[in-house]
């Protein structure tokens, strides 16, 4: 992982919903984010990956990619995302790719692939992040 972000990626919570998920990170930069999910315990009632557990990797991959870029004196909040589902899977991990579309000054677009363990496209995902100033340390504290 890139250095200097080491310790915007400590800010994810453990209890978070990415680790409930499964979801390891592999690599992360802003030009390129890597993690992996297993696809048991994110099934739905069919024994398939659930088409929300994908988005739910693309989503958390893409917003790591774009609170990299934007930094510390910006927050990354998700507005659009999409996924088109290409094949289903039953069993094994999926690996999500992450890589930027459009890395701007307000806005970030990556584009983030799921693949199977043969390394078959099951899901293709844009997401669009709006990069809005970080707040104060000790902004809304009473």
């Amino acid at each position: 992982m890139t250095e200097p972000f080491d310790d915007l990626l400590a800010l994810i919570p453990p209890a978070a919903l990415h680790e409930r998920m499964g979801i390891e990170l592999v690599e992360a930069s802003p030009s390129r984010v890597v993690a992996t999910m297993p696809v048991e315990g994110n099934t739905q009632p069919y024994g398939l990956l659930h088409g929300g557990a994908s988005v739910v990797l693309a989503e958390s991959l893409g917003s790591i990619g774009s609170a990299l870029h934007a930094g510390r004196d910006k927050i990354a909040v998700g507005v659009d995302i999409n996924a088109t589902h290409h094949r289903a899977v039953r069993s094994g991990t999926v690996t999500g790719t992450a890589t930027p579309v459009h890395l701007g000054s307000t806005t970030t677009t990556y584009e983030i692939v799921v693949t199977d363990d043969q390394d078959r496209r099951v899901c293709t995902a844009r997401l669009t992040c709006l990069l809005r100033p970080a707040p104060a340390a000790n902004e809304g504290q009473p």
